[in-house]
Protein backbone atom coordinates (compact mmCIF):
# COMPACT_ATOMS: atom_id res chain seq x y z
CA UNK A 1 0.00 0.00 0.00
CA UNK A 2 0.73 3.83 -0.23
CA UNK A 3 2.09 5.86 1.88
CA UNK A 4 0.03 8.80 2.52
CA UNK A 5 2.62 10.50 5.02
CA UNK A 6 5.33 9.78 3.24
CA UNK A 7 3.76 10.86 -0.09
CA UNK A 8 2.68 14.00 1.02
CA UNK A 9 6.46 14.65 2.29
CA UNK A 10 7.55 14.28 -1.01
CA UNK A 11 4.95 17.27 -2.14
CA UNK A 12 6.42 19.43 0.40
CA UNK A 13 10.40 18.89 -0.09
CA UNK A 14 11.41 22.32 -0.83
CA UNK A 15 12.68 22.84 -4.77
CA UNK A 16 16.12 21.51 -5.59
CA UNK A 17 18.14 24.78 -7.50
CA UNK A 18 18.17 23.29 -11.21
CA UNK A 19 21.34 25.37 -13.56
CA UNK A 20 20.18 23.96 -17.08
CA UNK A 21 18.38 26.30 -18.69
CA UNK A 22 15.79 23.68 -20.23
CA UNK A 23 14.60 23.23 -17.17
CA UNK A 24 14.63 26.42 -15.89
CA UNK A 25 11.56 27.10 -18.31
CA UNK A 26 9.76 24.22 -16.82
CA UNK A 27 10.19 26.01 -13.37
CA UNK A 28 9.07 29.44 -15.00
CA UNK A 29 5.59 27.74 -15.73
CA UNK A 30 5.00 28.16 -11.96
CA UNK A 31 4.30 31.67 -12.32
CA UNK A 32 0.48 31.00 -13.56
CA UNK A 33 0.36 27.70 -15.15
CA UNK A 34 -3.25 27.36 -16.73
CA UNK A 35 -5.91 24.80 -16.27
CA UNK A 36 -5.12 22.31 -18.77
CA UNK A 37 -7.24 21.42 -21.33
CA UNK A 38 -10.20 19.01 -21.08
CA UNK A 39 -9.42 15.47 -21.69
CA UNK A 40 -9.02 14.38 -25.68
CA UNK A 41 -11.76 13.26 -27.35
CA UNK A 42 -11.31 11.65 -31.28
CA UNK A 43 -14.94 11.26 -32.46
CA UNK A 44 -14.00 8.19 -34.41
CA UNK A 45 -13.49 5.92 -31.60
CA UNK A 46 -16.70 5.13 -29.81
CA UNK A 47 -17.62 3.34 -32.98
CA UNK A 48 -14.54 2.09 -34.39
CA UNK A 49 -13.57 -0.15 -31.48
CA UNK A 50 -14.36 -1.27 -27.91
CA UNK A 51 -13.24 1.37 -25.01
CA UNK A 52 -12.27 0.74 -21.88
CA UNK A 53 -11.70 2.84 -18.55
CA UNK A 54 -8.22 4.24 -18.27
CA UNK A 55 -8.24 3.09 -14.47
CA UNK A 56 -9.23 6.61 -12.11
CA UNK A 57 -8.06 8.71 -15.00
CA UNK A 58 -11.61 9.58 -16.00
CA UNK A 59 -11.13 8.68 -20.08
CA UNK A 60 -12.45 5.99 -22.19
CA UNK A 61 -9.53 4.63 -24.34
CA UNK A 62 -9.82 2.51 -27.09
CA UNK A 63 -8.60 -0.81 -26.41
CA UNK A 64 -6.02 -1.00 -29.05
CA UNK A 65 -2.93 1.81 -28.87
CA UNK A 66 -0.47 2.91 -30.94
CA UNK A 67 3.33 2.13 -29.83
CA UNK A 68 5.77 4.45 -30.18
CA UNK A 69 8.41 1.90 -31.59
CA UNK A 70 9.09 -0.02 -34.88
CA UNK A 71 8.39 2.42 -37.89
CA UNK A 72 8.00 5.08 -35.57
CA UNK A 73 11.53 4.90 -33.90
CA UNK A 74 13.39 4.43 -36.95
CA UNK A 75 15.88 7.32 -38.00
CA UNK A 76 15.10 9.58 -41.31
CA UNK A 77 11.93 7.28 -41.78
CA UNK A 78 9.43 10.02 -41.39
CA UNK A 79 7.59 9.47 -44.48
CA UNK A 80 6.69 5.65 -43.08
CA UNK A 81 5.85 7.04 -39.46
CA UNK A 82 3.90 9.65 -39.47
CA UNK A 83 1.34 8.41 -42.36
CA UNK A 84 1.07 5.34 -39.61
CA UNK A 85 0.33 8.04 -36.68
CA UNK A 86 -1.84 9.90 -39.16
CA UNK A 87 -3.85 6.73 -39.82
CA UNK A 88 -3.96 5.42 -36.47
CA UNK A 89 -5.90 8.73 -35.56
CA UNK A 90 -8.13 8.14 -38.65
CA UNK A 91 -9.31 4.82 -37.83
CA UNK A 92 -9.91 6.03 -34.07
CA UNK A 93 -6.56 5.30 -31.63
CA UNK A 94 -7.03 7.43 -29.37
CA UNK A 95 -4.06 6.86 -27.14
CA UNK A 96 -0.50 7.18 -28.52
CA UNK A 97 2.84 6.12 -26.50
CA UNK A 98 6.14 7.51 -26.76
CA UNK A 99 9.64 8.16 -24.57
CA UNK A 100 12.94 9.94 -24.50
CA UNK A 101 14.45 6.67 -25.29
CA UNK A 102 12.47 5.84 -28.22
CA UNK A 103 14.56 6.33 -31.62
CA UNK A 104 18.28 6.88 -29.68
CA UNK A 105 19.73 10.21 -28.94
CA UNK A 106 17.37 11.94 -31.46
CA UNK A 107 14.40 10.76 -29.83
CA UNK A 108 13.01 10.32 -33.35
CA UNK A 109 9.80 8.77 -32.66
CA UNK A 110 8.73 11.92 -30.43
CA UNK A 111 9.75 14.36 -33.27
CA UNK A 112 7.83 12.20 -35.44
CA UNK A 113 4.65 11.79 -33.27
CA UNK A 114 4.99 15.78 -32.61
CA UNK A 115 4.40 16.37 -36.62
CA UNK A 116 1.15 15.02 -36.11
CA UNK A 117 0.33 16.35 -32.75
CA UNK A 118 1.20 20.42 -34.40
CA UNK A 119 -2.67 19.73 -35.92
CA UNK A 120 -4.43 16.53 -34.18
CA UNK A 121 -3.40 17.26 -30.32
CA UNK A 122 -6.76 17.23 -29.42
CA UNK A 123 -7.65 13.70 -30.66
CA UNK A 124 -4.72 11.51 -28.62
CA UNK A 125 -4.02 10.81 -25.46
CA UNK A 126 -0.34 11.58 -25.44
CA UNK A 127 1.96 9.63 -22.87
CA UNK A 128 5.35 9.88 -23.09
CA UNK A 129 8.46 8.60 -20.21
CA UNK A 130 11.44 9.34 -18.84
CA UNK A 131 14.08 6.57 -18.10
CA UNK A 132 16.03 9.23 -15.93
CA UNK A 133 16.17 8.17 -12.46
CA UNK A 134 16.67 11.75 -11.01
CA UNK A 135 14.45 14.55 -10.18
CA UNK A 136 16.82 17.14 -12.54
CA UNK A 137 17.57 14.59 -14.92
CA UNK A 138 13.94 13.88 -15.51
CA UNK A 139 12.52 17.20 -15.83
CA UNK A 140 15.45 18.33 -18.60
CA UNK A 141 13.83 15.31 -20.29
CA UNK A 142 10.63 16.18 -19.70
CA UNK A 143 11.17 19.79 -21.25
CA UNK A 144 12.50 18.37 -24.58
CA UNK A 145 9.61 16.09 -24.87
CA UNK A 146 7.51 18.62 -24.71
CA UNK A 147 9.16 20.50 -27.70
CA UNK A 148 9.32 17.46 -29.74
CA UNK A 149 5.57 16.75 -29.11
CA UNK A 150 4.96 19.94 -29.87
CA UNK A 151 2.49 20.26 -27.45
CA UNK A 152 2.42 22.29 -23.91
CA UNK A 153 1.31 19.18 -21.60
CA UNK A 154 1.37 15.41 -21.59
CA UNK A 155 -1.92 13.77 -20.77
CA UNK A 156 0.65 10.94 -18.84
CA UNK A 157 4.30 10.81 -17.81
CA UNK A 158 6.10 7.48 -16.76
CA UNK A 159 8.81 6.21 -15.73
CA UNK A 160 10.47 4.57 -18.11
CA UNK A 161 10.99 0.63 -17.54
CA UNK A 162 12.01 -0.07 -13.76
CA UNK A 163 13.52 -3.59 -13.70
CA UNK A 164 15.56 -3.44 -10.72
CA UNK A 165 15.20 -3.01 -6.81
CA UNK A 166 18.18 -0.46 -6.63
CA UNK A 167 16.35 1.83 -9.02
CA UNK A 168 13.19 2.23 -6.81
CA UNK A 169 15.30 3.17 -3.95
CA UNK A 170 16.60 5.85 -6.61
CA UNK A 171 13.40 7.35 -7.66
CA UNK A 172 12.20 7.57 -4.06
CA UNK A 173 15.28 8.64 -2.64
CA UNK A 174 15.78 12.93 -2.01
CA UNK A 175 16.05 14.08 -5.89
CA UNK A 176 14.75 11.55 -7.32
CA UNK A 177 12.48 10.57 -10.16
CA UNK A 178 9.37 10.78 -8.36
CA UNK A 179 9.81 14.44 -6.98
CA UNK A 180 9.73 15.23 -11.20
CA UNK A 181 6.21 13.84 -11.30
CA UNK A 182 4.84 15.29 -8.56
CA UNK A 183 6.17 18.74 -9.23
CA UNK A 184 5.00 18.43 -13.13
CA UNK A 185 1.75 16.70 -12.21
CA UNK A 186 1.51 19.63 -9.50
CA UNK A 187 2.35 22.56 -12.22
CA UNK A 188 -0.49 21.25 -14.28
CA UNK A 189 2.94 20.39 -16.92
CA UNK A 190 1.70 16.66 -17.39
CA UNK A 191 -1.92 14.92 -16.14
CA UNK A 192 -1.57 11.75 -14.81
CA UNK A 193 1.65 9.97 -14.25
CA UNK A 194 2.90 6.39 -13.99
CA UNK A 195 5.50 3.57 -13.51
CA UNK A 196 6.34 1.03 -16.72
CA UNK A 197 8.28 -2.28 -16.76
CA UNK A 198 8.64 -5.71 -18.41
CA UNK A 199 11.65 -7.15 -16.45
CA UNK A 200 10.00 -8.23 -13.13
CA UNK A 201 6.60 -8.09 -11.15
CA UNK A 202 8.46 -7.63 -7.94
CA UNK A 203 9.76 -4.69 -8.94
CA UNK A 204 6.67 -2.33 -9.98
CA UNK A 205 4.81 -4.34 -7.29
CA UNK A 206 6.91 -2.24 -4.99
CA UNK A 207 6.83 0.99 -6.76
CA UNK A 208 2.98 0.86 -6.67
CA UNK A 209 3.06 -0.06 -2.99
CA UNK A 210 4.93 3.07 -1.93
CA UNK A 211 3.17 5.62 -4.41
CA UNK A 212 -0.56 6.03 -6.18
CA UNK A 213 1.08 5.76 -9.40
CA UNK A 214 -2.83 6.21 -11.86
CA UNK A 215 -1.22 3.73 -14.63
CA UNK A 216 0.91 0.93 -15.21
CA UNK A 217 2.64 0.11 -17.95
CA UNK A 218 3.50 -4.10 -18.16
CA UNK A 219 4.20 -6.72 -20.48
CA UNK A 220 1.40 -9.33 -20.85
CA UNK A 221 1.63 -11.87 -23.54
CA UNK A 222 0.24 -15.51 -23.93
CA UNK A 223 3.88 -16.70 -22.88
CA UNK A 224 3.75 -14.48 -19.54
CA UNK A 225 2.24 -17.70 -17.34
CA UNK A 226 5.39 -19.33 -18.43
CA UNK A 227 8.37 -16.72 -16.45
CA UNK A 228 7.76 -14.86 -13.90
CA UNK A 229 4.86 -13.66 -14.40
CA UNK A 230 2.94 -10.36 -14.09
CA UNK A 231 -0.50 -11.43 -14.50
CA UNK A 232 0.17 -13.51 -11.27
CA UNK A 233 1.96 -11.45 -9.31
CA UNK A 234 1.38 -7.52 -10.69
CA UNK A 235 -2.05 -7.80 -12.34
CA UNK A 236 -4.37 -8.49 -9.33
CA UNK A 237 -2.63 -5.42 -7.09
CA UNK A 238 -2.85 -3.30 -10.42
CA UNK A 239 -6.49 -3.76 -10.57
CA UNK A 240 -7.21 -3.45 -6.99
CA UNK A 241 -6.32 -0.03 -7.00
CA UNK A 242 -8.11 1.10 -9.75
CA UNK A 243 -5.06 1.65 -11.83
CA UNK A 244 -5.08 2.48 -15.78
CA UNK A 245 -3.55 -0.47 -16.95
CA UNK A 246 -1.72 -0.74 -20.07
CA UNK A 247 -0.14 -4.51 -21.71
CA UNK A 248 2.48 -4.05 -23.87
CA UNK A 249 4.74 -6.69 -25.45
CA UNK A 250 1.79 -8.61 -27.00
CA UNK A 251 3.39 -10.07 -30.31
CA UNK A 252 7.12 -9.70 -28.48
CA UNK A 253 8.68 -7.60 -31.68
CA UNK A 254 6.80 -10.17 -33.78
CA UNK A 255 8.49 -13.77 -31.92
CA UNK A 256 5.62 -14.84 -30.45
CA UNK A 257 3.77 -14.89 -34.16
CA UNK A 258 3.84 -17.56 -36.36
CA UNK A 259 4.19 -15.67 -39.31
CA UNK A 260 7.60 -13.78 -37.94
CA UNK A 261 10.61 -15.06 -39.77
CA UNK A 262 13.69 -15.16 -37.92
CA UNK A 263 16.54 -12.69 -38.32
CA UNK A 264 19.99 -14.86 -39.39
CA UNK A 265 21.09 -15.65 -35.85
CA UNK A 266 24.15 -13.38 -35.92
CA UNK A 267 22.50 -10.79 -35.93
CA UNK A 268 20.34 -11.48 -33.10
CA UNK A 269 21.21 -10.74 -29.58
CA UNK A 270 22.91 -13.94 -28.22
CA UNK A 271 20.81 -14.29 -25.47
CA UNK A 272 17.76 -14.83 -27.06
CA UNK A 273 18.91 -15.63 -30.24
CA UNK A 274 16.15 -18.52 -32.44
CA UNK A 275 15.82 -20.39 -35.33
CA UNK A 276 12.40 -20.76 -35.23
CA UNK A 277 9.00 -18.64 -35.60
CA UNK A 278 6.44 -18.09 -32.90
CA UNK A 279 3.24 -19.82 -33.25
CA UNK A 280 0.13 -17.39 -32.44
CA UNK A 281 -1.92 -15.67 -35.07
CA UNK A 282 -1.89 -11.44 -34.43
CA UNK A 283 -5.82 -12.24 -33.64
CA UNK A 284 -4.83 -14.73 -30.74
CA UNK A 285 -2.08 -12.92 -29.05
CA UNK A 286 -4.14 -9.31 -28.96
CA UNK A 287 -7.40 -11.51 -27.89
CA UNK A 288 -5.30 -13.03 -25.15
CA UNK A 289 -4.33 -9.95 -23.24
CA UNK A 290 -7.41 -8.14 -23.99
CA UNK A 291 -8.93 -10.91 -22.36
CA UNK A 292 -7.30 -9.48 -19.21
CA UNK A 293 -8.55 -6.96 -16.59
CA UNK A 294 -6.52 -4.41 -19.01
CA UNK A 295 -7.67 -0.94 -20.15
CA UNK A 296 -5.74 -0.99 -23.56
CA UNK A 297 -2.94 -2.28 -25.54
CA UNK A 298 0.00 -0.70 -26.95
CA UNK A 299 1.49 -2.00 -30.23
CA UNK A 300 4.10 -0.71 -32.58
CA UNK A 301 3.44 -0.78 -36.51
CA UNK A 302 5.88 -1.28 -39.13
CA UNK A 303 3.36 -1.12 -41.96
CA UNK A 304 -0.03 0.49 -42.60
CA UNK A 305 -1.28 -2.94 -43.46
CA UNK A 306 -0.20 -4.41 -39.76
CA UNK A 307 -2.14 -1.02 -38.26
CA UNK A 308 -5.22 -1.81 -40.08
CA UNK A 309 -5.12 -5.70 -39.15
CA UNK A 310 -4.70 -4.78 -35.39
CA UNK A 311 -7.65 -2.36 -35.74
CA UNK A 312 -10.07 -5.04 -37.13
CA UNK A 313 -9.31 -7.41 -34.60
CA UNK A 314 -10.11 -4.47 -31.82
CA UNK A 315 -13.04 -3.91 -33.86
CA UNK A 316 -14.27 -7.55 -33.78
CA UNK A 317 -13.11 -7.94 -30.25
CA UNK A 318 -15.07 -10.80 -27.82
CA UNK A 319 -13.14 -12.12 -24.83
CA UNK A 320 -11.85 -15.75 -24.71
CA UNK A 321 -12.87 -17.58 -21.99
CA UNK A 322 -10.82 -19.73 -19.65
CA UNK A 323 -10.10 -22.69 -21.41
CA UNK A 324 -9.47 -20.83 -24.63
CA UNK A 325 -7.12 -18.70 -22.82
CA UNK A 326 -5.40 -21.59 -21.31
CA UNK A 327 -4.97 -22.99 -24.86
CA UNK A 328 -3.58 -20.08 -26.53
CA UNK A 329 -0.96 -20.03 -23.48
CA UNK A 330 -0.03 -23.94 -23.88
CA UNK A 331 0.27 -22.83 -27.45
CA UNK A 332 2.49 -20.09 -27.02
CA UNK A 333 4.79 -22.49 -24.43
CA UNK A 334 7.32 -23.37 -26.79
CA UNK A 335 8.20 -20.41 -27.93
CA UNK A 336 8.40 -18.71 -24.10
CA UNK A 337 11.92 -17.95 -24.17
CA UNK A 338 11.65 -15.65 -27.79
CA UNK A 339 8.51 -14.60 -26.66
CA UNK A 340 9.83 -13.24 -22.72
CA UNK A 341 13.26 -12.15 -23.92
CA UNK A 342 13.28 -9.02 -22.34
CA UNK A 343 13.07 -10.96 -19.07
CA UNK A 344 15.99 -12.32 -17.17
CA UNK A 345 16.47 -15.77 -17.68
CA UNK A 346 19.02 -18.29 -15.66
CA UNK A 347 22.07 -19.03 -17.86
Amino acid sequence: MSDPENDSKIERRDVLKIGAAATVGLLARDLGAAALPSLPNNPVTPRAMPTRNLGRTGYRVGIFSLGGQAAVEQPDNEAVAVPIIERALDLGVNYIDTSARYGGEQRWSERYVGQVMKHRRREAFLASKSHDRTRDGSLRLLEKSLQLLNTDHLDLWQLHNLSRMEEIERIFAPGGAVEALVKARQEKIVRFIGVTGHADPNVLLEAIRRFPFDTILMAVNAADPHHMSFTDRLLPTAVEKEMGIIGMKIPARGRILSSWTPPPIEKQPASYATSRSGTLTMSEAMRYTLSHPVSTVIIGIDTIAQLDENVEIARTFTPLSAAQMAAVAAKAEPVKRQALFFRPWPG
